[in-house]
């Protein structure tokens, strides 16, 4: 069984790890699935060979984020909530489970309208996507950069 291309977390995956960030990467991967309408499993794209999660970093990344949404809901969908879904998904499935937010956060995010961190790389996105997706783009137009404001977010929690 292929475990990286599902719903289990780089940690687990490899070295056996649990946490509640597991249960995180694990939300995360649902909701670009949901989203894009494609299952993390089994996904192909025409122009490259990265998994569901690399896909979206990919399109993130390049300024296009929108273009994750599946065609079905995209003009019924409030475009700013599927950005916010978009980018609070790729919180969530970041490779390192530190870097994760934890899901009281999740629900903090989603509920409120405050600027977020930008994502770190996401679990499963490998050397071999990099060198891919490095050939890819050089033979695809320049894409704009990406900005992202910085904040702080003080988070206070029961025992």
């Amino acid at each position: 069984m292929d475990t990286s291309s599902g719903y289990i977390s780089p940690e687990y995956a490899i070295d056996g790890l649990y946490s509640l960030k597991s249960d995180v990467f694990s939300f995360g991967v649902l909701v670009l699935e949901i989203l894009s309408g494609n299952r993390n499993r089994g996904f192909c794209h025409p122009d490259h060979s990265l998994n569901l999660l690399g896909h979206a970093w990919k399109l993130f990344t390049g300024g296009r984020p929108l273009e994750l949404v599946s065609k079905s809901i995209v003009e019924t969908c409030n475009l700013s909530e599927a950005l916010r879904l978009i980018h609070v998904g790729l919180l969530c499935v970041q490779e390192n489970p530190e870097y994760r937010p934890t899901m009281s956060y999740v629900v903090l995010m989603l509920g409120n309208e405050d600027a977020l961190p930008r994502p770190k790389q996401p679990g499963f996105y490998t050397e071999r996507d990099l060198i891919i997706e490095a050939t890819y783009t050089s033979n695809s137009s320049q894409s704009k950069p990406y900005s992202a404001n910085e904040c702080s977010i003080s988070m206070i929690e029961a025992r």
